[in-house]
């Protein structure tokens, strides 16, 4: 068991390729190339258009995140590589990468969820341990609600969304207000300058009736028809209002969902990850409705929300501290890769 563990790690499960190199708790490096322009034109990530960046970008970023963290391969403990979920050409590129590497230096590697990565990057941003804590997860492809015990090897998952994640919805919206891809950071600007209790857009799954089988649960399917039909019926509404209007709706659901959980489970802790994490509207919620509730808020910085190749890194790195075994090499990747399967 090591404390200080050198780890790099490959995340490759979409459109961003990216290398991190970590030491314990240390950020040494953190390259990501990212593709998302050569999706834009199509208003959406294009699965083989992701795998060819992957295959292009990987060994430049591989060379860059080495010189920049100032070691040589050798010095490396590990390797992390995200092996799902995500799309499957896109992970296969940094499985098949990382077990070349492991193979050819006699590394162990650590075949990681995406998912739990996103809340291990809390690891780089906080110097306290994570304690047992509820994690709000929130991206494009995911948005759930997890007990998170030990994130090496113990997380329950709460509640998920129903149909589209609320980065989706973000990006679905944006292309309503035509607002160009990825939607996300789009609609938080153009928030700011509207008015957020313009229109009252519904919240998906919050109503008594919805308790019993659907309480951690999230549903934005509803509230992305609302939107269109109100875009369709109301041609001269004000864009920025929609947006702030609509960025409320989602923000005022996933809080609301994640702060109840802490509530009902007794955890006074809570980390918010993904990409939706990087929302200065959630993050500003978030914090005033955390400290209201007296619980401990933990938010990774915006650059680390998105998915990175630090966080796979940080995983690998908590994993080799608490003594896991290290993955078999012929592991295989999984595009549908539970949340609650830690590592290969």
């Amino acid at each position: 068991m090591k404390s200080e563990a050198l780890v790099l790690g490959i995340e490759t499960s979409c459109d961003e390729t990216a290398i991190g190199i970590v030491r314990g708790r240390t950020l040494l490096a953190n390259v990501i190339a990212s593709s998302v322009d050569e999706h834009a034109r199509f208003g959406g990530v294009v699965p083989e258009v992701a795998s060819r960046a992957h295959l292009e970008a990987i060994i430049p970023a591989l060379d860059r995140a080495i010189k920049e963290a100032k070691i040589s391969f050798t010095d490396l403990d590990a390797l992390a590589v995200t092996a799902g979920p995500g799309l499957i050409g896109a992970l296969l590129v940094g499985t098949s990468s990382a077990t070349g590497l492991a193979l050819a230096s006699g590394k162990p590697i650590y075949a990681v969820n995406h998912l739990a990565a996103h809340v291990s990057v809390d690891a780089l941003t906080h110097e306290a341990p994570l304690r047992p804590t509820i994690a709000l997860l929130v991206s494009g492809g995911h948005s759930s609600l997890l007990r998170i015990n030990d994130i090496t090897a113990n997380i329950e998952k709460l509640g998920q969304t129903l149909d589209d994640a609320a980065g989706e919805a973000f990006d679905k919206i944006a292309r309503l207000l035509e607002l160009g891809f990825p939607g996300g950071p789009a609609i938080d600007v153009l928030a700011k300058s509207g008015n957020k209790d313009a229109i009252d857009f519904p919240r998906g799954l919050t109503h008594a009736k919805d308790s019993e089988k659907h309480l951690f649960d999230f549903s934005f399917s509803g509230l992305k028809t609302a939107v269109a039909r109100y875009i369709e019926a109301t041609p001269a509404a004000k864009k920025s209002d929609v947006a702030a209007s609509f960025q409320e709706a989602v923000v005022d659901v996933l809080i609301s969902k994640a702060l109840l959980a802490c509530t009902q489970s007794g955890i006074d802790s809570l980390v918010i990850a993904g990409g939706v994490a990087a929302n200065s509207r959630l993050r500003e919620v978030a914090a005033e409705r955390a400290a209201k509730s007296g619980v401990e808020l933990r938010i990774p910085a915006p650059l680390l929300c998105t998915d990175n190749g630090a966080m796979v890194a940080a995983l690998g790195s908590l994993m080799v501290s608490a003594g896991a075994s290290a993955s078999p090499i012929d592991f295989s990747a999984d595009s549908a890769m539970s949340v609650l399967e830690v590592a290969r």
